[in-house]
């Protein structure tokens, strides 16, 4: 059974670690906003666009961590070692792949997801797009790198990385944005550079020999596709979840970019905004999908329902501070951004929103589905995602904003719907306990 000391030692640097990797984006985004309404509508344009890229990623790295959590908790280190390496391997393919047809078809991907947007706003957007998808390897290793030290109770490792990752990328956006004027260019090669460091930092770093899982010898990886099978059976119904949740944000961005220039801008910055008052919380249950697995992988389950409770009860508090502290600073960063005066009113009405609902709903909506993931129900939690993502969030959001023409709170009204579902769903999933009749290893 985890210790106090050691929940902490484990849950505190991960919360930290995910927010270092959100403000990886928004030092960017705070960066280009001050170039005006064009270069931020154009940044949030595409953001949407990796931030579906990332979590595919992310999710194959979570199926992951996962496996080598399992095999690590009934003592197979080997096998967790292995299983390390094969996440390495696939990883390495697919995200290339995704790079070179990002890269090919640049404009064709933007004007599909997007429409006709402003000239100047398309003309940011290409720019920014191409240097993303060169860092998306250097993104999807380094997910892999923390996921295989969270797998092993090591968060702080990973923390430390972000850490000097974010003081590169905010010295690099200075240099290249104001210093050298190279605009939304300059910003999105700074993320980039900060991404390269950060994946050289992690499979370094994986190479000690002290370590459970010690990763050498990365050009001699062959395929062992038992291994592939077990970490893609988590890792891709997870992928296709967080993939439909981030093309239904899409599909949601799409109508926010026909209502004008300050609505974009204003809905950017009201997305950064939420995702930083709830990026503590994910980090928690990022961390019960490790404490689960290896309760799971030893047969302790009743542990596993310990932790669940216990976890959701920690981030509720955690989305309450982080929910007034956002709100506090949310007038104050509008105006360091540099945010027009109809664009900074409506932000600061939906974070206004956001505050209300958020704390009520969120994290029995998704602090539960961490755990079941790490059981391996992760069949159940896509299918009800999917469907409440679709049916709530975006049909609900369309029709409130095109049809009855709510404007950009339709969104996040479709949003809360969404989040009250999922809570009643995933809180009847849990109290029933099929998840716990799952077999990853």
């Amino acid at each position: 059974m985890f210790s106090n000391k050691a929940l902490w030692k484990l849950m505190a640097p991960l919360a930290f670690d995910q927010l270092l990797n959100s403000m990886m984006g928004t030092v960017g985004t705070m960066v280009v906003s001050n170039l005006g309404s064009a270069a931020i509508s154009a940044v949030s344009l595409v953001d949407a666009i990796n931030v579906l890229i990332v979590q595919a990623f992310y999710a194959l790295a979570a199926g992951g961590t996962v496996v080598c959590s399992q095999y690590i908790g009934c003592k197979k280190e080997e096998q967790a070692n292995e299983a390390a390496r094969q996440l390495v391997f696939i990883t390495t393919g697919l995200s290339l792949l995704i790079a070179i047809i990002c890269l090919a078809g640049n404009a064709a991907i933007l004007h599909l997801i997007f429409g006709e947007v402003e000239p100047k706003v398309m003309e940011y957007s290409r720019q920014y797009f191409v240097i993303s998808a060169i860092s998306y390897p250097f993104i999807a290793l380094y997910d892999d790198g923390s996921s295989i030290f969270r797998a092993q109770e090591n968060s702080k490792t990973p923390m430390m990385i972000s850490l000097w990752a974010n003081i590169l990328n905010l010295v690099l956006n200075v240099i290249f944005v104001w210093g050298l004027h190279m605009e939304v260019i300059g910003s999105a090669t700074a993320t980039m550079l900060s991404r390269a460091f950060s994946m050289v930092a992690v499979l370094y770093l994986l190479r000690r020999p002290k370590l459970i899982i010690c990763l050498r010898d990365y050009l001699s990886i062959r395929p062992d596709w038992g291994q592939i099978r077990r970490i893609l059976y988590l890792g891709v119904p997870s992928g296709i979840e967080n993939s439909m949740f981030q093309f239904g944000k899409l599909a949601l961005q799409s109508t926010v970019s026909m209502m004008g220039t300050a609505a974009i801008a204003a809905q950017g910055m009201t997305n950064i905004l939420e995702n930083l008052n709830g990026i503590l919380a994910i980090g928690i249950g990022v961390g019960l999908m490790t404490v689960v697995g290896e309760c799971m992988g030893a047969g302790r389950k009743d542990e596993a329902v310990y932790y669940m409770k216990k976890m959701t009860a920690v981030a509720e508090v955690v989305v309450i501070a982080s929910c007034l502290l956002v709100f506090v600073l949310v007038h104050p960063i509008t105006v360091l951004g540099g945010m027009e005066a109809k664009s900074a009113k409506l932000c600061i009405f939906m974070v206004g929103a956001i505050t209300i609902v958020k704390p009520i709903v969120w994290s029995l909506a998704f602090i539960p589905a961490y755990g079941l993931r790490a059981a391996g129900d992760v069949k159940f939690t896509m299918i009800a995602s999917a469907l409440s993502m679709w049916l709530c969030r975006v049909t609900l959001a369309m029709f409130l904003a095109r049809v009855l023409g709510f404007g950009p709170i339709a969104v996040w009204i479709g949003m809360f719907t969404d989040w009250t579902v999922r809570a009643i769903i995933f809180s009847v999933r849990f109290k029933r306990g099929k998840w716990m009749e799952h077999q990853v290893i």
